[in-house]
């Protein structure tokens, strides 16, 4: 089974411009620590299908007397399939600009940067809020549908709501928050690698990082700034592509939002891609070719497979913005 990060991808292509665009996509924490398996084929040649067996619950393990027998227990796996899909975009040059070299690359990359900045947010949107039973089917299936009523999605009751919706309610209950956040860390089956949340809880966590010993604050080599609790990462997740619109949302009336936390390994969350593919294709604007307008393309397959439920979990009713008041 083959294997490999964004990072090993870019090792092995020798393309300026593929190499740049890798690099784009690892401006998400999130991209650059997923873990891709490679070994997606055709089926009859219209379809990628990605099977696998999904972990439900695990294998228990007893004492015996002798000359008695173990009571048979198995692990309940349940058959999955999931479909890669096709994302991407497409952008357009005029051939007059030709004649001016730097500024037909200059824009081509500012181009292919703009297009990959959408392409990134529209895979993180798709790991979250993904459904492939909408819109055609042209997403993977999301977090959000995947962990819809089992035990790892966690509500908190309105009376137990964390409010961290103020400097003076973070520093209120900061340790409230993190109590609750290691209660739905405990329902996982290991150590969470990835925390995702919106900017407003991203913004929570930073305070709570000048108030806490647990967090560490760092760049990586891309000038991201990263934020560890433990071992995990907090990523914020950002907006929809082309829009304002944050992937994970907040309530607009009761100011509560979502946290999403999950191990990344081919056990647990991991990307899926096309056999023999290590890298997000472009397909650059060929200005000798006949044509008024060149057209270049970024465009990546991939979707999301999640090996066992309890790899990942959600914890809905954190409250980081004042509830509207009712008008009458």
């Amino acid at each position: 089974m083959a294997a490999f990060t964004l990072a090993q991808a870019k090792n092995l292509s020798q393309d300026k411009l593929t190499n740049f665009v890798i690099d784009e996509f690892r401006k998400s924490p999130l991209l650059d620590a997923m873990v891709f398996d490679d070994t997606v084929k055709p089926q009859g040649g219209n379809t990628m299908t990605y099977v696998y067996n999904r972990v439900k619950t695990l294998a228990t393990a007893a004492g015996r007397a002798l000359n008695a027998e173990y009571t048979p227990q198995q692990a309940d796996t349940e058959q999955v399939k999931v479909d890669l899909k096709v994302f991407g975009g497409s952008f357009q040059i005029d051939r007059v600009i030709a004649a001016y070299e730097k500024q037909v690359l200059d824009l081509v990359q500012f181009q292919l940067q703009q297009k990959t900045t959408a392409v990134r947010s529209l895979f993180q949107d798709w790991m979250i809020n993904g459904d492939s039973a909408k819109n055609s089917g042209v997403a993977f299936d999301g977090l959000a549908k995947i962990l819809k009523g089992t035990s790892t999605e966690v509500t908190l009751e309105s009376a137990a709501l964390l409010d961290l919706s103020s400097a003076a309610k973070v520093k209120e209950n900061w340790q409230s928050f993190l109590y609750e956040l290691r209660q739905v860390e405990k329902l996982l089956d290991g150590e969470p690698g990835v925390i995702l949340v919106n900017n407003d809880l991203f913004a929570v966590f930073q305070s709570v990082a000048d108030l806490s010993t647990q967090f560490q604050q760092t760049k990586n080599e891309l000038g991201t700034q990263i934020v560890k609790y433990g071992n995990a990462t907090i990523m914020k997740m950002g907006d929809k592509p082309g829009t304002a619109t944050p992937i994970i949302s907040t309530d607009a009336a009761k100011g509560t939002t979502d946290m999403y936390l999950f191990r990344i390994g081919l056990d647990a969350v991991h990307g899926v891609t096309p056999e023999g593919t290590k890298e997000p294709k472009i397909y650059l604007p060929d200005m000798t070719r006949p044509g008024a307008v060149k057209t270049g393309e970024v465009e990546m397959v991939a979707a999301m497979a999640v090996k066992a439920t309890r790899s990942a979990a959600v914890l809905h009713g954190i409250q980081v913005a004042p509830a509207s008041t009712p008008t009458a």
